[in-house]
């Protein structure tokens, strides 16, 4: 992102920060994007199967990053830029997914396992840039009961996954990636109804967790830490509406940026402002020569240069509604994010 693009993120909806009375909440207007790229359709049709997106960007040529997602009835795809399908491996119920470039240790992937509803699991794998096909490198414990959502974190001391429970609980596992990974929790929180998007900024090492109907919650990353957080934006009915899905971050500098969130009770997405956390906008993805996004599950964002059609940072968002086709991917430049937003 150049500076006049970072200048004009940091300043996007004074509008939408100002307090309004209690008695009076009117949903924060949504300015609309088109998409500029979509994936093909999972595999999996006539079903909610499309869930969640994460993304691996190619330094080197950024026009060859991949996009790693799940089709939570069958497993996991890996899909180029132009929307098409470079590999895919057969899993299962796999139902959220993040990448963590480790730099010389490889390309991690790690995916919440659902295929046995009373106890969670971790599924590992390797993503190889060359063939962007995925190795496996095997499973590590996520906890008792059903996986929905799952964060990974490099703290630099160690490797951690955030396993995010249908019920509410979020367990913390650290992974040692030896010869056979294993995986310890370490650490459990806990919210009282149903979770699932959830993001760690390495910077302030903090979690951000999303309860569907509440809201979204912010914890400290360390493993000592104690185990209450805080609610830091709230099912309002004006920014924020139920549910509340993924969470993604767009990261500026040492503090600064936005985190996104999935307003899938009204086809949107809000904005927060880091680190505060001011609203700070919505806005829909609306029709256009790729279609709409509607009733998105998940969502991830990276700033920097993506090629030519994404040169400030890339947005990719599940459409839950890609009739009459399959559930798909939507691609969508933060740059025309961040245009519409300033208008």
């Amino acid at each position: 992102m150049n500076a006049r693009t970072a200048a004009a993120a940091a300043l996007l909806l004074c509008s939408a920060c100002a307090e309004e009375e209690p008695s009076k909440v009117v949903l924060a207007p949504a300015p609309t994007v088109v998409a500029r790229g979509e994936t093909e359709p999972v595999g999996t049709s006539n079903a909610d199967a499309a869930d969640d997106p994460a993304i691996w960007r190619n330094a080197a040529d950024p026009a060859a990053s991949l996009i790693v997602a799940t089709d939570k009835k069958a497993g996991l795809y890996v899909y180029g830029l132009d929307g098409k399908p470079r590999s895919f491996l057969a899993a299962g119920r796999l139902n959220n997914v993040d990448v963590l470039d480790l730099r010389q240790r490889g390309v991690l992937v790690v995916a919440s396992d659902r295929n046995d509803e009373a106890n969670a699991k971790l599924q590992l794998y390797r993503l190889d840039p060359g063939t962007a096909k995925l190795v496996p490198l095997g499973a590590v414990t996520g906890g008792k009961g059903e996986a929905y959502g799952v964060c990974l974190w490099d703290s630099g001391e160690a490797l951690y996954a955030f396993s995010v429970l249908k019920s509410g609980q979020v367990h913390q596992v650290r992974i040692d990636l030896g010869p056979s990974p294993t995986g310890s929790i370490v650490r459990t929180l806990r919210m009282k109804t149903q979770t699932e998007g959830c993001v760690v900024d390495p910077r302030s090492r903090h979690l951000y967790v999303g309860e569907e109907d509440v809201g979204i919650w912010r914890f400290a990353a360390e493993p000592t830490a104690p185990v209450k957080g805080a609610l830091v934006a709230a099912v309002d009915g004006k920014q924020l509406i139920a549910d509340v899905e993924g969470l993604a971050l767009a990261t500026i500098g040492t503090g600064g940026g936005f985190l996104l969130a999935s307003s899938q009770g009204d086809n949107a997405y809000a904005l927060f402002e880091l680190p505060a956390l001011r609203p700070a906008g919505r806005f829909r993805v609306a029709r256009g020569k790729f279609g709409s996004a509607e009733e998105t599950d998940g969502i991830e964002i990276a700033l920097g240069d993506f090629g030519p059609d994404y040169p400030g940072g890339l947005l990719v968002v599940q459409d839950g509604e890609n009739d009459p086709r399959a559930q798909n991917f939507k691609l969508v430049a933060w740059a025309d994010v961040v245009a519409a937003l300033a208008k």
